[in-house]
C-alpha cells in the first residue's frame, strides 16, 4: 500500500472527482458515510454527541456525519460548533450545513470566541472536524484555546482523518498542547505519515484506514516514496524452493554473535537464522560460549574465537554468502578492532545489529567503509548514538534517509511500524507486531531472520522487507498464544513456521 504525503492526497481526490466522475460533495457523503457506519456500528456509544466543525472540507465531513447520526434520534442527540472566524462556509461545506439546517434533528451553534466554548464533560462524545490533512501550520488563537478545552474535558474523543493540530509529516514547530488528542481516527483511504512516529500516538489513537474509493488509476500513477507493507506484496517476494534444492543453494551465513555470559543473543539469533531457510550456518563465538551453542543448537556449525570471553577476529570469509554481527558481542578494545578489520576485507553485504551498532557510534567514520547493501538494524538510541539525536520521528527518518543514500546502505529504524529506509529513497513501514515484541532478545531474533534471508541470495532490500514482516508475523501469532505481557524472544522463533506458512501458499 502507498502512503501519500498530504501535498498529494488533494490531487487524487481532485482526479476522483474528475475521472470517476462524481461531485466533491458526492465524494464528501461517502467518505462522512463511511464514518457514521464505523461510529454506528463500531461503538456503544449512546447519548450526547458534540461536532465541532472548522470551515473547510473536513468540516464538511463533521457535519455530514453529524446529519447522519442524528438520523438516528433514538441513540444519538447532536450538537454542531462550528467555529465563525468570518470567513464563512461555501462549496460543499455549505451544501452540508444546508442540509443540516433542513433536517432539523441538530443543535446549531457558531463560536466566535471563548464565551462560545460548550461545557464538556466524560459523558459525551466529541467528534474533531477542526482541521484535516491540508494543514500547513500550527492552530493557534481561538482554535488553540478549543482545542486545549476538548483535551481537558475526559470526553470521549474521535478524529475525522486526522486530529486537528497534527500535521501529515513534520510536526517539529507545533506546540503539542494544541494538538487534538484523540481516543480514534478515522482516516481516508491511506494512513498518514504522522500517524507511524511513536510520538503522535497519544494524538492519533486506535486508527482505522477507511476506504472512500478514491480512483485506484490516481493511486497507481501517482508516486509515493512511502510504502506499507502487506501480506500480499510480501507473498509475491517470497521465492519457491526448487524440487531439487539442497543445503548449498539456501547459502552459508556467518553470524557472530555472544560474549561469555551473554551467549542468549548468540542462540536466539541463530535459531531464528536457521528457522527462515538458511542453508548453513556457522556461529562465531568466544572459546567458552561452544558448549552453550552446540547443545542448544546442533543444527549450527560453530566458529571459535582466539579468545575465551569476547570477539577477537580471525575469520576467514570465503565460504559465507552473508555475514552478521553485533547481538551481545560487547565494545571492548579488541572487539572493537576485530569489527574493523572485518569491515575492511569483507565484500559481502552484513546485517548490523546492536554491540555492532553501538562501536559504529564510537566510529562514525566506519559506516562510509561498510560494503554496499549493509542492513543496519537500529532502536531508536542506537540510531541516535551514530546520527545524532533528533527531535521526532520525522526528523529520524530524513536523517536515516540521508545517511543510507550516502552510503549505499539500508536502515531498519526499529518500532511499533519499522521503516526500512533504503538508499533510493523509498521508505517501507511495517504493518505486523505487537508491543508484547518490546521483550529482551526480540532484535536478536530479528538479525538472524534477515541474516537468513541476505545469505539465500535475496536482495539487501528484500531480505530486508522479509525480515521485518516476517518477524512482526511470527511475533503476532505468539502473542494470540502467549498474550502480549508473557510473550518473549524465543517464542518469536517458536512460531516463525506458523508464519511462513501462512505466506507460502
Amino acid at each position: 500500500m502507498k502512503i501519500f504525503p498530504t501535498s498529494l492526497i488533494s490531487e487524487i481526490d481532485r482526479y476522483t472527482i474528475l475521472h470517476e466522475p462524481i461531485s466533491d460533495v458526492d465524494l464528501m457523503e461517502r467518505a462522512s458515510r463511511a464514518i457514521a457506519d464505523c461510529i454506528v456500528g463500531q461503538t456503544a456509544f449512546h447519548g450526547d454527541v458534540f461536532v465541532f466543525c472548522g470551515t473547510g472540507n473536513n468540516g464538511g465531513d463533521g457535519l455530514a456525519v453529524a446529519r447522519m447520526l442524528a438520523s438516528l434520534e433514538s441513540r444519538f442527540s447532536l450538537n454542531v460548533f462550528i467555529i465563525d472566524q468570518g470567513k464563512g462556509l461555501n462549496g460543499s461545506p455549505a451544501i452540508n450545513l444546508e442540509r443540516l439546517k433542513t433536517q432539523a434533528k441538530s443543535q446549531i451553534n457558531f463560536i466566535r470566541d471563548k464565551a462560545d466554548f460548550p461545557v464538556l464533560n466524560d459523558d459525551i462524545l466529541v467528534i474533531d472536524a477542526l482541521f484535516g490533512s491540508g494543514l500547513n501550520r500550527p492552530l493557534e488563537g481561538l482554535v488553540a484555546s478549543l482545542v486545549r478545552s476538548i483535551n481537558n474535558s475526559g470526553a470521549l474523543v474521535f478524529a475525522i482523518d486526522v486530529p486537528s493540530g497534527l500535521m501529515g509529516e513534520d510536526n517539529g514547530s507545533v506546540v503539542s498542547e494544541n494538538i487534538i488528542r484523540a481516543d480514534r481516527t478515522f482516516t481516508f483511504q491511506f494512513p498518514k505519515l504522522s500517524f507511524l512516529f511513536p510520538e503522535n500516538e497519544k494524538y492519533v489513537g486506535d486508527w482505522q484506514v477507511l476506504d472512500i474509493g478514491l480512483h485506484p488509476k490516481a493511486i497507481k500513477n501517482i508516486a509515493s516514496p512511502y510504502f506499507m507493507l502487506d501480506e500480499d506484496f510480501i507473498k509475491k517476494i517470497i521465492q519457491p524452493r526448487g524440487k531439487f534444492s539442497h543445503k548449498g543453494t539456501f547459502g552459508h551465513a556467518l553470524l557472530i554473535s555472544g560474549a561469555y555470559g551473554k551467549m542468549g543473543a548468540a542462540v536466539l539469533s541463530s535459531k531464528s537464522c536457521l528457522r527462515s531457510g538458511v542453508g548453513l550456518l556457522t556461529t562465531h563465538v568466544p572459546a567458552k560460549g561452544v558448549s552453550v551453542l552446540q547443545t542448544a543448537i546442533p543444527e549450527a556449525m560453530v566458529s571459535i574465537d582466539e579468545s575465551d570471553t569476547i570477539f577477537t577476529g580471525a575469520i576467514n570469509l570465503c565460504a559465507f554468502s552473508a555475514i552478521g554481527i553485533g547481538p551481545a558481542i560487547g565494545q571492548e578494545e579488541d572487539t572493537q578492532q576485530a569489527f574493523f578489520e572485518l569491515i575492511k576485507v569483507s565484500k559481502t553485504p552484513m546485517v548490523i545489529d546492536a554491540d555492532a551498532l553501538n562501536i559504529l557510534g564510537l566510529h562514525n567514520d566506519w559506516i562510509g567503509m561498510l560494503p554496499n547493501g549493509s542492513i543496519l538494524t537500529p532502536h531508536p538510541k542506537e540510531f541516535e548514538r551514530f546520527s545524532g539525536e533528533k527531535s521526532d520521528g520525522f526528523q529520524r527518518l530524513q536523517k536515516a534517509l540521508e545517511i543510507a543514500k550516502q552510503n549505499q546502505i539500508f536502515i531498519v529504524l526499529k518500532g511499533a511500524h519499522s521503516a526500512i529506509v533504503c538508499p533510493d529513497g523509498e521508505v517501507y513501514f511495517n504493518s505486523t507486531g505487537n508491543p508484547g515484541m518490546a521483550t529482551a532478545g526480540s532484535g536478536d531474533v530479528l538479525t538472524g531472520i534477515i541474516l537468513s534471508f541476505l545469505a539465500q541470495g535475496y536482495t539487501s532490500k528484500d531480505a530486508a522487507l522479509l525480515g521485518v514482516y516476517v518477524h512482526g508475523l511470527a511475533g503476532d501469532f505468539a502473542s494470540d498464544q502467549k498474550g502480549e505481557i508473557s510473550l518473549i524472544a524465543s517464542d518469536i522463533v517458536d512460531n516463525l513456521g506458523e508464519a511462513f506458512m501462512l505466506l507460502c501458499v
